[in-house]
């Protein structure tokens, strides 16, 4: 049986500092934030009157197949390269500084308090705090920042001129998230053995597999049965929180531009899931 585990119930050795660098390991969505993070920009968009109803409702179906993890393998394999696709000759430069505006927005309330308060007790512990993430460097880092993540993996997408060239430079999914952890362990000198991970999907298995202390965070069916086949804790993160409340952060600066980025992201996204479910039904 997988043990239960209530934020008032951590592992208790975890706040005492080790006597080696260690790390703890976090994905990123329905981990430390409650959404998918790249379908999460469909509500502002609509308010800014650029989507219609119908897109919002695709959108949030999209969402719904995201949260009940019914989106297999290869969905996600064909969604994160429609995604590349789709922002193929957006200037970078403007898509950072969209991000930056609009990120509060996007986000939040949606940061569990459970991963803000398990990674500020990592940190007092003395551990290095590393967001994994299959979702866009450009979106991850930002969130890694207002978070006081130590470091930060993501995907990566290529660039020519300033400009995404529509493929993918590097894709943090799966086994590669492993390996990049084991990466960080040689650069940085992480004792693995003694360090944590943290993820709601059974294709993070590898990754939590890389580490002594793994956990499975509000977990997908399939990664529930492994933690309670292997023993591993199962945490509920189910509380929501305002950043600008937990971490008292500047006002946001919203603008119509972010607005329209955001909106064609969940706009691609909805689209292709939509057309998806319309197969099915076929």
């Amino acid at each position: 049986m997988a043990t239960l585990v209530t934020p008032d119930t951590y592992d208790e050795d975890m706040a005492r500092p080790g006597t080696s660098l260690t790390a703890a390991f976090f994905d990123l969505d329905k981990t430390i934030i409650a959404k998918s993070s790249v379908l999460a920009f469909s509500k502002p968009f609509q308010a800014g009157g650029l989507i219609s109803r119908r897109a919002v409702l695709r959108s949030a179906y999209a969402q719904f197949v995201f949260m009940i993890g019914g989106a297999d393998h290869d969905q996600v394999e064909k969604m994160r390269m429609f995604m590349s696709q789709l922002v193929q000759g957006w200037d970078v430069a403007t898509v950072r500084e969209i991000v930056a505006d609009t990120l509060h927005n996007v986000v939040d309330p949606l940061v569990y308090d459970e991963a803000v308060r398990l990674i500020d007790e990592h940190h007092a512990a003395g551990r290095d705090v590393v967001i994994v993430s299959t979702s866009g460097s450009e979106v991850v880092e930002p969130i890694g920042q207002l978070l006081g993540a130590d470091r930060v993996v993501a995907t990566r997408l290529k660039v020519e001129n300033g400009r995404y060239n529509g493929e993918i430079d590097y894709y943090a999914y799966a086994e590669e998230k492993a390996n990049a952890i084991r990466a960080l362990a040689e650069t940085e000198g992480y004792d693995l053995a003694n360090s944590y991970g943290y993820s709601d999907s059974v294709t993070d298995v590898p990754m939590l597999e890389a580490v002594g202390h793994p956990h499975a965070v509000n977990p997908d069916k399939e990664l529930r049965k492994i933690a309670a086949a292997r023993g591993w804790p199962v945490l509920v993160f189910n509380r929501p929180v305002e950043l600008q409340s937990r971490l008292h952060l500047p006002p946001p600066k919203p603008t119509l531009a972010a607005l329209a980025v955001g909106g064609v992201v969940a706009v691609g996204a909805a689209v292709w899931i939509g057309s998806r479910r319309r197969a099915l039904e076929v």
